[in-house]
């Protein structure tokens, strides 16, 4: 609930007030119109419905008159009765008629005949003569002194003419709307006059009035809504496709990421299980799904994620995890509660990371470290044996020429000079490791190089009874190393490989592209006696060597050529079945030697 509230709230904030005050700037215009329209028409069907009924009471009057006519000429007693009596019916205000000089000749009050018309509004004088001289129904609304409105209707009185059916055009007043001609008659020219109480008209106006500005309020106040809502609609959409977009980014996001990454309710189903945590765990996705999907966790996982349930806070620790097919990996592992808006666990989540690599890295720094302190003090006793050596060489080189005609004497001096020769070549190889690796990579044809390198063994690989075999897959004709260097490195492993092979076999080498970016792999494979495994660790430390007339330097340099090209060297081995070599090298370009 409180979810739903947040919400609600923060997509209404989203509306800015300008939102409704521009709405009701494009709306009030509108609705005022058509309200002041519709007010305009109501008050203007009730003024018609008055001269509807004013006109047909002046109609009924002069029917009653007719009665009464002799020779066109009136009885003013009986038409001042008739005046009286049709003034009684509701609403008239006074009902009289004047002649054109504006003499009142009967008038439903007694009291007003004879008298002049001084009721009529002033500022609208009006011409009694041509007003009897049309049959128009003209009107004018006057205010009383009561404060009273009329509605006051005046034409010719036409007692004694016309047909039954009349039929009248009806005008508000104005001198000019009157015709230019005007049929003159020669009875008394009179003009009858209707005042209409308005009372009850305006009271039902005001009554139109007040239900149309309230309709008019209502139906603003409904499109102001309806913009609004249209707007949340908007909104709303816009807010879920952008949460499907953030959806989609962050499942992306987490099924590539590097690191494996768990998600569990807290009935311990898991909710989440991205492709790097099913290639660290070797899980399926069959075996994660369901509700006792936990129980397939390695134990050592298992239990801490058991223990955030009773621990507050983040854990975060490395270990070294058994998995179900017995292999020891070593995870670095970050867990943590997932909690809602009222800090309620809600499930756990657990990061996972696979530190093989990272370990390997570390074991290979630190190989790295102590080769180059090593090489550092190993260069300080080169330099400092090579002089002496050269004086002992000196010397025995003296006394062979000095006591040839004496063979023992000639024979020691020449053991001393084959033995400060190797001495002089193990310093020679020392301060080769001890120096740093410089290359000048150039543009190297491919196949010729690698079957020049196998050339160089090849003798010594018949002899040894040793097959030798080239595949190149998948590369380029032109690569970019350091030829010298490369040679040196492969010279020495082929070396290597055939003295492990003293009864015979094979030597392979492959060139292929890596499976790592921008990458290309030389596997040197064997099938000799093998390394033993805790020999592995040591393979390149100098002069670590299982030969009896090795100096343990060959290796050594190798890894430092193949580092000095930013490449790495992997050695995998079993005892009496083989070895293989992998060198994993950059592609060089062109553009690569110009930087």
């Amino acid at each position: 609930m409180a979810k739903n509230k947040k919400k609600n709230i923060g997509l209404l904030s989203e509306f800015h007030p300008w939102l409704i005050i521009g709405a009701m700037i494009v709306l009030f215009p509108i609705f005022s119109y058509i309200t002041i329209t519709n007010i305009h028409k109501h008050t203007q069907n009730s003024i018609n419905t008055l001269l509807e009924k004013g006109s047909a009471l002046i109609r009924a009057f002069e029917a009653g008159t007719r009665t009464g006519l002799i020779e066109g000429v009136i009885d003013t007693q009986r038409l001042q009765k008739l005046l009286f009596e049709t003034a009684q019916q509701p609403d008239i205000e006074y009902l009289f008629v004047a002649d054109t000089t504006g003499k009142i000749i009967a008038h439903s009050n007694l009291a007003h005949t004879g008298g002049q018309i001084n009721f009529i509004d002033p500022d609208k004088k009006l011409d009694l003569s041509k007003i009897a001289s049309t049959k128009n129904l003209y009107w004018q609304i006057i205010t009383n002194t009561d404060g009273k409105k009329i509605l006051t209707l005046f034409r010719k009185f036409s007692p004694s003419g016309g047909s039954k059916s009349i039929r009248l055009n009806i005008f508000q007043y104005s001198n000019s709307s009157l015709p230019d001609t005007l049929i003159k008659f020669k009875t008394p020219e009179r003009v009858i006059f209707v005042g209409l109480d308005m009372s009850s008209v305006e009271a039902m106006g005001k009554i139109d009035i007040r239900e149309t500005v309230i309709t008019g309020i209502i139906l603003l106040v409904a499109g102001i809504a309806g913009i609004i809502l249209l707007f949340m609609i908007q909104g709303y959409q816009r807010t879920r496709a952008t949460l499907s977009r953030v959806k989609a980014l962050s499942d992306t996001v987490v099924e590539n990421m590097p690191i494996g990454l768990i998600a569990i309710d807290k009935d311990r189903q898991v909710l989440s299980f991205n492709q790097a945590a099913q290639s660290i765990l070797k899980l399926s996705e069959n075996e994660i799904s369901g509700p006792q999907a936990h129980s397939f966790f390695p134990e050592d996982l298992a239990k801490i994620i058991s223990d955030l349930g009773r621990k507050q806070g983040m854990i975060e620790k490395e270990i070294d995890c058994r998995m179900h097919d017995g292999r020891n990996v070593p995870l670095e592992v970050i867990a943590a509660q997932l909690k809602d808006e009222e800090n309620n666990a809600i499930g756990y989540i657990c990061l996972i990371k696979d530190l093989s690599e990272v370990r390997s890295l570390k074991k290979e720094i630190e190989l790295s470290q102590r080769l180059a302190s090593v090489g550092k003090l190993a260069a300080g006793v080169a330099h400092e044996i090579r002089n002496p050596l050269s004086s002992i060489k000196g010397f025995a080189t003296y006394f062979s020429e000095r006591y040839k005609d004496i063979p023992e004497d000639k024979n020691i001096s020449e053991i001393m000079i084959k033995e400060t020769d190797r001495m002089n070549r193990v310093i020679g190889q020392l301060l080769e490791f001890a120096r740093p690796v410089t290359i000048c990579p150039k543009p190297v044809e491919l196949t010729p190089y690698i079957e020049n390198s196998v050339k160089l063994v090849e003798l010594k690989a018949k002899k040894s009874n040793v097959q030798t075999t080239i595949t190149i897959l998948n590369m380029p004709a032109i690569i970019h190393l350091d030829p010298d260097k490369i040679s040196q490195v492969l010279l020495n492993l082929y070396l290597n490989a055939i003295e492990a092979m003293e009864g015979g076999g094979s030597l392979t080498v492959t060139v292929s592209p890596s499976s790592k970016d921008n990458m290309f792999t030389m596997n040197i494979m064997d099938t000799g006696v093998g390394i033993p495994e805790n020999n592995l660790a040591h393979i390149f430390d100098p002069y670590f060597t299982t030969k009896s007339s090795g100096t343990g330097l060959g290796l050594a340099i190798s890894h430092n050529i193949i580092a000095a090209h930013h490449g790495n060297i992997v050695i995998k081995s079993h005892e009496n079945t083989g070895t293989i070599i992998t060198i994993h090298l950059p592609f060089v370009t062109e553009n690569d030697q110009k930087k």
